[in-house]
């Protein structure tokens, strides 16, 4: 693994895909070495003292899994069905901000992977890419390889006037983005990652991004206009007014908050701690999955996001309660390692890992799996 203060520049993007890539975690290994030191670190940290970010694995690990015998797998499919859109597994891409800093292509590389596996993808309001490029990129990459359309959503952030926000929304809206997906739960957090020469925002270009600064014998945030300006649920309720498409909010870990969700007519609650980026000491969205799942009571789709690394971890938050998990670091490892390929191979991975757990479990469909298929470590 890269020293933090190695110098040596990255290289390049692998040509073909080596044999001794077999996990999402040889990924990882090796991708360090494809990224410039400030840009991994950026991508890897977590906030504090990463208690956050270790407890998004650990919740998965203190997990075990039930296998059954003899089932009747003729059939079987991983395909669902999500806010009226066909997947073709219980996977998506999570929206990663910048994805230039792994690949000269970014997210148009990867928007292309994730049509030629069938894998929906939510594309970040901070993309390197614009939201136009990359639905065209989709299209383009159907018709080459004469499939339907993977699944596109758009990850949006509340700008600093409503006018603005609307603004993206309409643009997701006229590229053909399929749903919208709000992050509530980052508006406020520490940043000083410095972007590398050549990458920018490619959605927000013209448009001014205040900095917060801090008083030494000032405010510090509270009180700020950062802080002012962060959404409230008269916002959720301004916006849901808006669009017709699907609206989901990432960053929901309560199940006070989801109830509240779907008094204001989401359609989707994404469960996350933002990757353990935004505050240190928060529980794992599995920890907290079954709690949420009893308050929404079905009235909204979940998802999980934040930790998910094996096929084995699909199965876990689908039996607690998930539609489907988002998977973030692992498409920028795939990425950074070897482009387009690197992050199709990931996800052929990740979906290999769950259709053989699902075979294990005795689960044609996803449908099928439940709680009665898992485990507490002791």
């Amino acid at each position: 693994m890269r020293a933090d203060n190695d110098t040596h520049p990255p290289l390049p993007p692998l040509g073909a895909i080596p044999p001794d890539l077999r996990s999402l975690a040889d990924y990882e290994r090796r991708a360090v070495a494809h990224m410039a030191p400030p840009c991994w670190t950026y991508l890897q940290e977590g906030s504090g003292d990463d208690i956050t970010l270790r407890e998004n694995r650990a919740a998965f690990d203190r997990i075990g899994l039930l296998p059954r015998v003899l089932a009747d797998l003729r059939g079987g499919s991983t395909r669902v069905t999500m806010l009226g859109q066909s997947h073709a597994a219980p996977i998506l891409l999570a929206p990663v901000a910048y994805q230039r800093i792994a690949h000269p292509e970014g997210e148009l590389a990867t928007m292309r992977a994730a049509t030629a596996m069938g894998i929906g993808m939510v594309l970040s309001t901070l993309a390197s890419e614009t939201l136009e490029d990359v639905a065209a990129a989709r299209a383009a990459a159907a018709r080459d390889l004469g499939t339907a359309p993977a699944p596109l959503w758009f990850q949006l952030y509340a700008q600093e006037t409503r006018e603005q926000t609307l603004a993206l929304v309409r643009r997701a809206e006229a590229a053909g983005h399929e749903a919208i997906m709000l992050t509530v739960d980052a508006s406020i957090k520490r940043a000083s990652f410095a972007l590398p020469p050549g990458v920018e925002a490619a959605n927000l270009r013209g448009t001014a991004r205040p900095a917060q600064t801090a008083q030494a014998l000032g405010r510090i945030l509270l009180g700020t206009p950062l802080a002012d300006a962060a959404p409230r649920w008269d916002d959720i309720a301004w916006l849901r007014g808006e669009t017709r498409l699907p609206l989901l909010l990432k960053g929901i870990m309560t199940p006070q908050d989801a109830r509240e969700a779907v008094r204001h007519g989401v359609d989707g609650i994404v469960m996350s701690n933002h990757g353990g980026r935004v505050l240190d000491g928060m529980p794992s969205p599995l920890t907290m999955l079954p709690a949420i799942a009893e308050a929404v009571a079905g009235e909204a789709t979940l998802l999980l996001d934040s930790g998910v690394r094996r096929g084995t971890d699909v199965v876990k938050a689908l039996a607690l309660g998930a539609s489907a998990v988002l998977v973030g670091r692992p498409q920028v490892h795939g990425l950074a390692v070897a482009g387009m390929a690197g992050v199709a191979h990931a996800l052929l991975i990740l979906r290999t890992e769950l259709e053989h757990a699902m075979a294990q479990l005795g689960c044609a469909t996803p449908g099928e799996i439940g709680p009665e298929h898992l485990f507490v470590r002791a």
